[in-house]
């Protein structure tokens, strides 16, 4: 019988933020998944940001591929191949509750765009905005917002918001049940308690959070203490050395942070993962409630990182750990079986490797040329090497990640930062352009354009 599957995404979840990897949020539904999977410590988001990234995952490419480097107004084509339409193929019923980003917002109906999801692979949609998004998107959830007067005052919220501090810790005037985390989580509950038909599902429950702004509701704003937040990693002097995209963000980003603001961002940050946890925690029981969890597949993982604070910033759109680094949970009939003491994998993994691990469990094939890589082999033998190196992405930069070295190529392929991961996990310590490590830097970079020359698609 094959296994039924279930996507779990987050939007913005660094790869610490979770109860078996920082140790900092409480997190026991997601603890309970990577207990009974693998947890890959070492995965990179194929990019720091969310369009290009979410296409990547789709499709298996690059942004060197795919030409989508940023954020933009990029509408995945309808005949593009994806992992969506493989599972489906295999004879699943797919579904998408949640976030998706492969197209634009804007002022648009997703009610309107079910057609072109539908193309995409997922049968049953309830497609939302993200949490800036959904001030003008339309959607189911704002329909109901609109219904009971509250949309409003969520745009509200969000004008005064990035009028004066983008970064202000408050909760949201939504309150927590009609929160757009609650509304995705209590949607994919209701839609697998309903199902009754005979293909097995694939469903993937995209969150919105906890990307910012910084508005976790009650009861969970208030959960964490600031003040026993992890302290921020302090930014760095350049030094001597080619300038690339962080350096670009460190001078035009410098908010001006009071005492104890970062712990306050960081304690909402956590409250937000947290609630997205019990929302998970929800659908994990309506699964048993059915008799399915024992033979449900299921992936958690998140799209990119966030800084909360890290060298002076907030967001994304750097190769730094808080925004490439990312949680990967894989869990599956068969990991429910494996004795093994220890169910961490250290390997390097990549974001686009999801698409082929679900297409293979699901008994499907990938009919296309894309580069991601089934982590079907790895998950009885966790030492053993998924891949020698992991990649990741943005504004014409390229970073390559191994187990021992990260070095990141500005767009005139000149090494900005490279880090000792194993000596310097915090990565405090540029070494890139020291006379000292040209040989390392001449190795790494012939590396990535090695990868970049194999890695090639006609357009």
């Amino acid at each position: 019988m094959k296994p039924n599957i279930l996507l779990l995404m987050t939007d913005q979840q660094r790869w610490d933020a979770m109860g078996c990897s920082g140790g900092w949020v409480q997190t026991p539904n997601l603890d309970r998944i990577a207990g009974e999977g693998v947890r890959f410590n070492n995965c990179v988001t194929t990019s720091p940001v969310c369009v290009p990234t979410r296409l990547s995952l789709a499709t298996g490419l690059y942004p060197h591929n795919t030409g989508v480097w940023n954020n933009m107004g990029h509408t995945m084509s309808a005949e593009t191949p994806t992992w969506m339409q493989a599972v489906r193929n295999a004879g699943y019923r797919t579904s998408l509750f949640g976030k998706t980003h492969l197209h634009p917002h804007g002022n648009s109906d997703l009610r309107e765009r079910e057609d072109l999801l539908s193309a995409y692979g997922l049968d049953d949609v309830n497609e939302i905005g993200g949490p800036r998004a959904s001030t003008s998107v339309k959607s189911h959830m704002t329909a109901m917002w609109e219904e009971k007067g509250l949309w409003d005052a969520y745009r509200a919220d969000y004008r005064e918001r990035f009028s004066t501090k983008p970064y202000m810790v408050r909760p949201s005037p939504l309150g927590l049940e009609n929160y757009a985390d609650v509304y995705v989580g209590q949607q994919t509950k209701q839609y697998l308690q309903n199902y009754d038909r005979k293909e097995p599902w694939c469903c993937w429950v995209s969150f919105g959070g906890p990307h910012e702004p910084w508005d976790t509701p009650e009861p969970y704003a208030s959960m964490y203490d600031p003040n026993e937040m992890p302290s921020p990693i302090p930014r760095q002097q350049a030094g001597d050395r080619p300038r690339g995209n962080l350096d670009n963000m460190m001078n035009r980003m410098n908010p001006q942070f009071e005492d104890g603001e970062i712990g306050r961002l960081r304690a909402d940050y956590a409250g937000n993962v947290t609630l997205i946890d019990a929302q998970i925690g929800e659908i994990l029981d309506t699964i048993s409630d059915r008799g399915e969890l024992e033979n449900t597949v299921i992936i958690h993982c998140s799209d990119h990182g966030e800084m909360n604070g890290d060298y002076g910033l907030i967001y994304k759109s750097n190769f730094l750990n808080g925004a490439v680094r990312i949680p990967f949970l894989v869990r599956t009939p068969d990991t429910l079986k494996l004795d093994i003491s220890d169910r961490i994998c250290d390997s390097p993994v990549e974001w686009i490797d999801i698409g082929p691990t679900l297409v293979e469990m699901a008994g499907g094939k990938m009919k296309h040329r894309q580069f991601g890589k089934s982590l079907c082999p790895v998950l009885a033998n966790t030492e053993s090497t998924h891949r020698e190196y992991a990649i990741s992405e943005i504004s014409s930069e390229i970073m390559l990640l191994n187990q021992e070295w990260k070095i990141a190529l500005n767009s005139d392929s000149e090494p900005y930062l490279l880090f000792d991961v194993q000596n310097d996990p915090d990565e405090i310590n540029n070494l890139a352009g020291l006379p000292e490590m040209r040989e390392i830097e001449t190795k790494l970079r012939l590396q990535i354009l090695e990868f970049l020359f194999h890695t090639q698609t006609k357009k």
